[in-house]
């Protein structure tokens, strides 16, 4: 488990939002300067949003920002439930290079996964900087117990993302997933979580001191992590 996870707790959502916000554009500027591009994963889900929002305000080369998304529901582009879909209406009027990992809608989830990987492969890695958000029953990007979990959390290291069948299906999305995998994510150079009530943060919590036994998949990720983790936390 990583010696440095920090927490950052914040009055209100709109106060996390402008700190999420601050703290990924320094990673920005910062990869430009060193290597003149920068590749980020940013979670979907309604917390991170409004960061988003503050973020693509920033005086930024944001031609030379590549965002994926940490992880994409396997349904057309346009979908309401597509996270690339709505990372795209914030970024790409700013130039911004917003990669869809899941082009088309398939049958075939382990099929998108490896054309998913296959689209990975060729981005600059480590990633810049990968953002998460943590579900209530501790799931992070759409790494989920089923039948492909183990494979989320110990493929082969080389493997950046792969098809997931969760199980059960949430019922707010219930349809296979793409995501990164556990190496993908623990590989970038920055880590930072960003969760919004109590419950999420009892969760991240007892995931961490779980550690590598964790029942929760953050647990999973984070436990061996060797870089420092930011939380960042408002009721």
């Amino acid at each position: 488990m990583s010696e440095e996870i920090e927490w950052w707790d914040y009055d209100d959502a709109a106060e996390l939002a402008d700190a999420v916000a601050g703290d990924v554009q320094f990673v920005i500027e910062s990869a430009l300067d060193a290597r003149g591009s920068a590749v980020i994963a940013l979670a979907g889900g309604k917390t991170p949003f409004p960061a988003y929002q503050k973020l693509a305000a920033a005086k930024l080369d944001w031609k030379k920002v590549t965002i994926v998304p940490t992880d994409e529901r396997i349904v057309p582009l346009g979908d309401p439930l597509s996270n690339v879909t709505a990372l795209a209406k914030i970024f790409i009027a700013k130039g911004a290079r917003v990669m869809p990992i899941v082009p088309a809608a398939t049958g075939d989830y382990k099929a998108a996964g490896r054309s998913a990987d296959a689209l990975m492969q060729d981005l600059h890695w480590p990633l810049d900087l990968c953002l998460l958000g943590v579900g209530g029953d501790g799931h992070t990007a759409s790494i989920f117990p089923g039948p492909d979990y183990d494979e989320a959390l110990a493929g082969p290291r080389e493997r950046r993302a792969l098809g997931v069948m969760p199980e059960p299906l949430p019922e707010e999305a219930p349809v296979p997933r793409v995501t990164l995998s556990r190496e993908g994510i623990v590989t970038a150079r920055a880590l930072m979580i960003a969760v919004t009530g109590q419950g999420k943060r009892d969760v991240i919590e007892a995931a961490i001191k779980q550690g590598a036994s964790s029942r929760y998949p953050i647990g999973r990720v984070l436990a061996d992590a060797e870089l420092p983790v930011d939380i960042h936390w408002a009721p």
